[in-house]
């Protein structure tokens, strides 16, 4: 069975997926998909499924094979040991209401994380707080620094697209949706600012 997703944006490449694996007991499900969000999201729900993957990629595009039906899941892995410690969401590039103190409180919440190598394992930046990975030079900088001490950095695809921000994107990746489902599921810890 093959599903063409080139062109759809998340989540539907996951909704085609699961709606295709759901209809049988055992076989081979490939997905072609045209952006790198697709494609970490199909093997993260491959993962969290117990499904064996495989990903080829092809000029610009990527096909991802997902068996399902067919033991190939790893035994003995305990949940506490898969489980990762903090998602941070911020969906405000300042915190609290007041415009200038809240960029002046936004910055320094960054740079105590640093000093302290208090970092979570992954911030997702969604609504407003996308300005800060594509526009604010001052906040990249310090999120590059963040992102070279660990931390996985994503903003929002759909919010990307909203402030016509899709190629403006200088620190870390395009993200979706799943991320905060990915926090619920997948995170000790989820914690939201904005």
């Amino acid at each position: 069975m093959e599903i063409d997703a080139r062109g759809l944006e998340c989540p539907k490449p996951i909704i085609l997926a699961e709606n295709s694996l759901s209809k049988i007991k055992e076989g081979v499900l490939t997905i072609i998909v045209d952006n790198e969000s697709s494609l970490e999201n199909l093997k993260k729900y491959a993962k969290r499924f117990g499904y064996y993957y495989e990903v080829e990629k092809d000029k610009d595009y990527w096909k991802i094979k997902i068996v399902k039906g067919y033991t190939c899941s790893i035994s003995n892995v305990s949940e506490k040991e898969t489980k990762k410690n903090l998602l941070l969401i911020i969906s405000s590039d300042v915190m609290g209401k007041d415009e200038e103190i809240g960029r002046i409180l936004m910055k320094a919440f960054f740079e105590t994380m640093i000093v302290n190598k208090q970092l979570p394992q992954m911030i997702f930046l969604m609504n407003k707080a996308v300005k800060l990975s594509t526009v604010d030079e001052e906040f990249i900088q310090i999120l590059k620094q963040i992102e070279q001490m660990g931390t996985e950095i994503f903003t929002c695809g759909t919010c990307l697209k909203y402030y016509n921000l899709e190629d403006s994107l200088k620190v870390g990746y395009r993200g979706t949706t799943n991320h905060i489902l990915e926090g619920m599921l997948d995170f000790n810890k989820t914690v939201w600012i904005g």
